[in-house]
Order: structure tokens, then C-alpha cells, then sequence
């Protein structure tokens, strides 16, 4: 990708390429890909095979117009004169689509002209080397070029692509122009908000990372996309990404955009959002290649208009990139990935630059952006990254997949099957943690893998959704095992299905930390960011970090925080507790009538607490949350929090309704919280308190108290959304007595008894 600096535009040979001289349909049909590993070791098999002089990795560059084109070329013969461009793949070469050739042939060109015109060359010979990692044999192709005939196709190319860069340098110096004078949407910053929107800028400033505990409602989004547009101005900025747990942090990150833009129509900025392809996708019951998805078929004759009709747009939110795809009869999921190249804004879940083979992350590294990141509710991020870098093998479907196998993968799953019986063998009980992964096994996996992998490359047109989806669990399995160490366990638990085998990641900090140095400056902020030691140790936050507790704008005569002592939600003591807390609540409801939200730690002790507040005050209406609600479901329950309604909506802490809900107002005036919200002992959760009190000495803490305060917290802040707000929030726990747990509570909070 591209960086516009000082009338100069730099780009990738291989972005180059891929604008210039990709043709024809999308065709994304499965057929199993190398690994980065493997690929890696192709090139070093090929380069081992060549003579003493063979160069590899060798850095390029040159310059036509205002463009500067650079890369590496992967090897040259100066014996032979034979630059190389080595593809590394696995399967029938004939089956690879003619325009994926056609754009390896581009790369190999540009290389080689770059190449004749750094060593002053009169001409060689191009070779495609394709290397199959199965057999371990190479196919080359080559052409012979005169230095004259590759400057030649040098500059077409570069002349396809000079009228994008000078327009792409318009843009960014009048969007630079624009936001050096871009002034705050609102006559004045909200209480609070001017605090985070300076601690974000000065970040940037500094090029650090940035914890920011930041009170719910003093406009977060605005206050922190505004600093960091600023910032791209002043700092240099290539992109912003705002990144999100939910979908409607996404949407207020949007709202933030369009009301910028609004109040600076002359500011030209691309704004994109980024959406799961299974809610982008059109046509779900059709493949994603040119002979059954209409949209992909001539997809990138047709990219050209449709990115071109799409950067005029400026929002493209989900719904403007369909709009504009379908106008093109392009695939709007496809779309959005190519115009991420070309945004200004970049609105996402946090998977696009956090997990594993994040989009953005592979964009920026590739294109050497500098990006300013903004990860919104960022209280959320220990518990999703985790879950991007844990694994899971089920034995259930390894059975599964034995019994109707292709002959030549019975043998390498019996082998498989043969070494999990193995690791069976010392699993006693429901529950294990293995101090290694081991090799024996990890082989059998590997290699089962690889068998699959070459099945399907050998039967491109096969269709077998469990063996595909077992394939990607496997690799995903053993990538993650060679990076297995401290920050993670190797367990096995047992139910009635059979063994889970599991790469269980507790400290995400090893895989994050290289996403935050690859952005100039990372800002986090929630309402729920303490301690802050806690955030930083498990996301591998830089050390240079700075922190900021964001001043509330909210008042302690607002909020009346109750702490009903007497009570003990501990498992053991939850049935005497049933009729104080239904006592409680009635209380409060007869004292002041209107909306309130109880929260539990379990839907059963949820379910016991309605049971008898409905049995003994049936004049109250109530309203629970269901299991895996669905959402309609989620909106037919907050439907019933109107500014003129009143009853009881009961919930489980840490669900949908105890974070992200906006009620203001009358639509909620108070909460009780029956729980400390800590997770359940269970052995998983112990062996993380062990690992955790190894690494970081505060085992418990880091374990049960401070996630569970962080759902407290979150819930509480439903209540008070604005200046104008009043209401109750009642902590239902003997242990809300404690001073570490008080320590944990928001500073502005007043505390009765």
C-alpha cells in the first residue's frame, strides 16, 4: 500500500501490481494455501538449491513521476542473470486461475526492471519458480527481457496507477489542509471530554499508547475520533481505526464522523466500516468464485468504477458500500476490503487488528502505514483476546470424520487418533492441565493437516464442510503451538461428547504487543479501566504507556449508592438470601415507582429471585432475560424501559444488558446488583489463579476480583447517562464492606450504608 509524502507517493510493488494488473472474476474457491511457515521454508529450499552467489531478499526501488515504487525481489542468479519471483503452493499448478498468474508475471516484471536499473543491467531473464511444498519440486517459467522492454512495462503500469496517486495526493493534502483547521462539532467540550480528547492528541504527540478510564457519558467517540483526526494532520497519520466490541459502538463511532463532517462540509474524509462477511455477504448459498456468485464473476474488470464511485461517496457505513457494490454488481464484502486500502477512517470490530491474521494489521506492516488506533469499551479486550489466541480440538469430531474418510487420510488420522488415545491414557477425570504440548502429538496433528490439505488441493472441487472445518481448527491448533509458553495452557476437559483439547490463552499480552507497536499511538479507554497495572500486564501494553482517570462529569447528589451489607450472595447462603433482596427491592420500587434493572450472577439464581418477588408483590410488572436471547428478543426487553413505564427487568451480570445499553432518563432510575460478579471457582479458573499469581503475584485479583468489578461497575453505569439523570444504585453484599473492593468503585461514588 501507499504513503503520500512531501509530492512524492510510495507504493508496494506488490500493491502496485495488485491495482494494475488483477483481472477478471474473485475466485476464492478452497483450495489449501501454504502457511506463512511453510512458504518461508519453500523459499529457503529454493534458495538452498542455488549456486554460492544466489542473492536473496534483494531490496528495490525506483522512481517514475511523483511515484516512488519499491520491494523485494525474492531472488537473482548473477550467474545466470535470472532475477526470481518464487511462489510457494500446494495441488495441481494448472488449476490456479489465469489472473493470479497474471499478476506473479507483473511483480516478476516490475522486479526485474527495478533490478536493471539498480545494477545497470541491458537485460535478463524473469523466472516464475513455483515450489510445491508436497513434493518439493519446482516448475519455472521465464521469459527473456531487454532492460528497454521492462522499463517499458515498468511505466505502463506505473501510468495506470499515476492519475490514482496524484488524485490520492490531492486528497490527503486538502484532508490534512481541512483538519489542520478543523474546530471541535459542539460550542464546547463536555465536562471530561476535553481531558481525554488532550491526553489522546498528547499521545500521539509522544508516539506512546494510552490507557484512558474515561466516565460513560461525556461523548467518547467524538472526543476521541477528534483528537486523533487532528493528529493525522499534525503527526503525519496515514489512517485512524476505531475499533469496537459491538455493533453499537461501531454505529457511535459513524454518528462521531458524520457530525464532524457535517460541521466541516469542505473536509474531504473517506470514513469506512468494515463488516463480517457473513452479514455482508449476498448470496450465502453461493460459493465465492466467478462460475456460481454473480458478484464475483469479472469482479476486478469492474473494481475500478466501483472504488472510484465509492471514494466520492466519503460515509460508507455497511448500507453505502452495499448501495455502491450493487450499483457495480460487485461483492460489497470484497469491496470494503479493497477500499480499506484507500480510507481515511476505519471503523471495525476488534478482530481487523488484533487477532491472529488481522486485515489491518497485515495492511499496515505491508504498507508501512502510520496509524493512530482507538479501541473503544477496551474493558472488553483481556477477555476477546484471549479468545483470539486460545484453540480447541473435539475429539467428537475426529471419531466423526475417521468413519467416512478418503482412503489416503485414514492412515494419518488413525496415527492422530492413536496419540490422543495416548494423552487419554493420562487423563483422569473431567478436567486436566498438561505441562507440554506434546511433540508425538503435535506431529500426528501436523500431519493430518498436511494429508487434508493436499486431499483438497488434489479435489478442488470436493465439498466437505466438517473435514474443512476440522482442517482449519488444526491449523489454527498448531500455529498457536509454536508460540505456546507461559501465557497459555495446554488442557483437556471431558463431557459426554468426549475430550476438548485446548490451547487456552490467560495472558494475551505476547501477540498484542507487537499490534501496539506497529501503530504510532493506541488509545484504550472505557469507564472501566482500573487498576490500570491490571490492563497493561495483560495486554502487554508498551512501558511507556501513559494513564489518565478521566474526571467524571457526573455528580455524587446524582447517584445514590446503597450498600445493603447485611446480605450474602455467596453460593452457600443465596437461599437465605432470596427474601432480603426481594424485601429490598419492593421497598425501593413503593419508596419511588419506575424503571429498574436487577442484575444476578447466574440466570438461576435470577430466575429463584423473580420467582418469589412475583409470588409475593404480583402488582409489580417484571420481565427477565432469557437464555441465549436472541435479538429481537434482546429489543422486545429493553422495549419495555419507556420514559412513562415502570416494573423491574431482571438480568444476569456480564450479559447483553449489564454493558452497552443506553436507557436515559426515566427509561432507568436505578439497579440492583445481587453479586460481585466474580467468576465461578472451577478448575479451569484456579489453574488461571495459579498462573497468574506465578507471573504477576495477584492471583486472586487478577483472577476474580477485578473482572468482577469491572461487570459491577459497567452495570452501575447504566443508571446515570446524563448531567440531567437521577437515580439509585443498591450493591446487594457483605462484601461491598471491604476496602479493597471499595477501592475499586468510581471516585465520585458516595457510598450510605
Amino acid at each position: 500500500m501507499a504513503r503520500g509524502r512531501r509530492l512524492s507517493y510510495v507504493v508496494a510493488v506488490r500493491a502496485l501490481c495488485e491495482f494494475t494488473a488483477k483481472e477478471g472474476d474473485l475466485d476464492l474457491r478452497f483450495t489449501p494455501s501454504p502457511s506463512a511457515q511453510e512458504g518461508m521454508a519453500g523459499h529457503a529450499a529454493v534458495a538452498a538449491r542455488r549456486d554460492a552467489g544466489y542473492q536473496r531478499e534483494v531490496s528495490l526501488s525506483g522512481a517514475y513521476g511523483p511515484l516512488r515504487v519499491r520491494g523485494r525481489a525474492d531472488g537473482y542468479d548473477p550467474a545466470r542473470r535470472q532475477l526470481e519471483e518464487i511462489k510457494t503452493f500446494r495441488g495441481d499448478l494448472a488449476a490456479m486461475p489465469a489472473n493470479h498468474r497474471q499478476l506473479h508475471w507483473a511483480q516478476a516484471r516490475i522486479y526485474g526492471h527495478l533490478l536493471c536499473q539498480t545494477l545497470g543491467l541491458d537485460g535478463l531473464r524473469v523466472a516464475l519458480v513455483y515450489f510445491d511444498i508436497a513434493s518439493q519440486k519446482e516448475t519455472v517459467f521465464h521469459e527473456e527481457h531487454t532492460a528497454a522492454t521492462l522499463q517499458a512495462y515498468f511505466e505502463r503500469q506505473c501510468g495506470r496507477f499515476l492519475a490514482w496517486a496524484e488524485r490520492e495526493l490531492a486528497h490527503r493534502a486538502e484532508r490534512d489542509a481541512q483538519l489542520r483547521a478543523l474546530r471541535f462539532p459542539h460550542a464546547d467540550f463536555r465536562p471530561g471530554q476535553r481531558q481525554l480528547a488532550e491526553a489522546i492528541y498528547k499521545a500521539s504527540s509522544r508516539a506512546c499508547c494510552l490507557l484512558a478510564q474515561a466516565p460513560t457519558g461525556i461523548g467518547k467517540s467524538v472526543g476521541s475520533l477528534f483528537p486523533m483526526l487532528k493528529a493525522s494532520a499534525e503527526h503525519g497519520l496515514d489512517k485512524v481505526f476505531f475499533l469496537a466490541a459491538k455493533t453499537s459502538g461501531r454505529q457511535l463511532a459513524l454518528d462521531a464522523c458524520a457530525l464532524i463532517q457535517r460541521h466541516a462540509p469542505a473536509l474531504p474524509l473517506r470514513v469506512l466500516e468494515l463488516s463480517a462477511k457473513t452479514t455482508a455477504c449476498e448470496h450465502p448459498d453461493k460459493a465465492c468464485h466467478g462460475d456460481a456468485c454473480p458478484l464475483a464473476r469479472g469482479f476486478y474488470d469492474r473494481l475500478a468504477a466501483a472504488r472510484a464511485a465509492a471514494l466520492r461517496t466519503g460515509m460508507l457505513d455497511k448500507a453505502g458500500v452495499r448501495a455502491v457494490a450493487l450499483a457495480h454488481q460487485v461483492c460489497p464484502y470484497y469491496l470494503a476490503t479493497e477500499l480499506a486500502r484507500w480510507a481515511d477512517v476505519i471503523v471495525g470490530d476488534y478482530n481487523y487488528y488484533f487477532d491472529l491474521g488481522a486485515m489491518l494489521h497485515s495492511l499496515t506492516v505491508a504498507g508501512d502505514w502510520k496509524v493512530g488506533v482507538l479501541v473503544d469499551e477496551a474493558h472488553n479486550m483481556v477477555a476477546r483476546a484471549r479468545k483470539m489466541y486460545s484453540a480447541e480440538l473435539q475429539y467428537a469430531s475426529l471419531k466423526a470424520l475417521r468413519k467416512g474418510a478418503p482412503a489416503p487420510l485414514k492412515k494419518p488420522l488413525a496415527r492422530l487418533q492413536r496419540q490422543w488415545a495416548a494423552l487419554d491414557k493420562e487423563f483422569d477425570g473431567e478436567y486436566r492441565v498438561y505441562p507440554a504440548i506434546p511433540e508425538k502429538f503435535l506431529d500426528a496433528l501436523q500431519g493430518a493437516a498436511t494429508a487434508i490439505g493436499d486431499h483438497f488441493a488434489d479435489h478442488p472441487g470436493a465439498v466437505d464442510a466438517e473435514l474443512q472445518r476440522f482442517y482449519f481448527d488444526a491449523l489454527h491448533f498448531t500455529r498457536l503451538a509454536e508460540s505456546f509458553g507461559a501465557h497459555s495452557l495446554f488442557d483437556a476437559s471431558r463431557d459426554a461428547a468426549g475430550t476438548l483439547l485446548c490451547i487456552r490463552n490467560i495472558v494475551p499480552a505476547p501477540f498484542l504487543t507487537p499490534r501496539f507497536a506497529a501503530s504510532r499511538s493506541c488509545a484504550l479507554f472505557s469507564a472501566t479501566l482500573s487498576p490500570w497495572n491490571y490492563y497493561s500486564d495483560q495486554l502487554g501494553m508498551p512501558d511507556n504507556t501513559a494513564w489518565v482517570d478521566v474526571d467524571s462529569p457526573f455528580s455524587a447528589a446524582q447517584l445514590s449508592v446503597r450498600v445493603a451489607g447485611g446480605i450474602s450472595t455467596r453460593y452457600q447462603h443465596r437461599a437465605a438470601s432470596l427474601a432480603p433482596i426481594v424485601e429490598l427491592m419492593a421497598r425501593q420500587y413503593a419508596d419511588a415507582p419506575g424503571n429498574y434493572l436487577a442484575f444476578f450472577s447466574s440466570f438461576d439464581y435470577m430466575e429463584r429471585v423473580a420467582a418469589l418477588f412475583a409470588e409475593r408483590h404480583p402488582g409489580v410488572p417484571l420481565w427477565r432475560q432469557q437464555r441465549r436471547m436472541d435479538e429481537a428478543g434482546r429489543e422486545q426487553f429493553l422495549a419495555r424501559f419507556t420514559t412513562s413505564g415502570e416494573g423491574i427487568g431482571f438480568a444476569v451480570l456480564g450479559g447483553a444488558f449489564g454493558e452497552g445499553i443506553d436507557l436515559p432518563g426515566a427509561r432507568l432510575i436505578g439497579a440492583f446488583i445481587a453479586t460481585l460478579g466474580l467468576p465461578q471457582i472451577n478448575p479451569v479458573n484456579e489453574q488461571i489463579r495459579q498462573r497468574m499469581d506465578a507471573l504477576f503475584g495477584a492471583g486472586y485479583d487478577y483472577t476474580y476480583l477485578f473482572p468482577g468489578m469491572q461487570k459491577v461497575v459497567q452495570a452501575a453505569g447504566r443508571v446515570i447517562r446524563s448531567q440531567s439523570d437521577r437515580g439509585v444504585v443498591y450493591l446487594i453484599d457483605d462484601r461491598f464492606a471491604r476496602p479493597e473492593v471499595r477501592r475499586l468503585l468510581p471516585a465520585w461514588w458516595r457510598l450510605e450504608a
